[in-house]
């Protein structure tokens, strides 16, 4: 009986904590904002955060959204500055963007720290498909962007 309550335990574990994994959402920031110490516009101006930036969302107001930026701070931004297309932002201080999901594949372009990129699919075994704003495709690796 003690072993079936510790498998019932574990498996509600699981599934809590694969429930929490599976809640984290990205989203971009739409236009130059101002992230918050406190969900009010009354609030201490923290920063200034740039257009395209990847922000993940920890929490949702009606007209405002806790979010980690890249940099792992967290923050109040006003909900309408916040846009569901995902873009992602390179992380290393160069990173190569390939024609195929392999390292043998040709390079379509290199890329550098800070660059955001538009997300154009999910990470598949270790690589992302994504697009430059000159509309040039590619992939790069899970490795070398945050905001997935």
């Amino acid at each position: 009986m003690k072993s079936r309550t510790l498998g019932l335990i574990a498996a509600l574990a699981l599934t809590l904590v694969s429930g929490v994994a599976s809640a984290i959402e990205f989203r971009s920031v739409t236009e130059p904002s101002i992230l918050y110490d406190t969900p009010s516009d009354k609030g201490r101006k923290l920063s200034i955060i740039l257009t395209g930036t990847p922000v993940e969302v920890v929490v949702e107001l009606d007209k405002w959204l806790k979010v980690r930026d890249p940099a792992g701070a967290l923050s109040w931004i006003d909900r309408r500055a916040v846009s569901t297309e995902r873009t992602v932002l390179v992380t290393s201080a160069s990173a190569t963007v390939r024609q195929q999901a392999s390292d043998t594949s040709p390079a379509v372009f290199t890329t550098v720290r800070d660059a955001v990129l538009q997300l154009n699919g999910s990470a598949e075994n270790g690589w992302v498909r994504i697009r430059h704003a000159d509309g040039t495709q590619g992939f790069l690796r899970v490795s070398d962007v945050w905001g997935l």
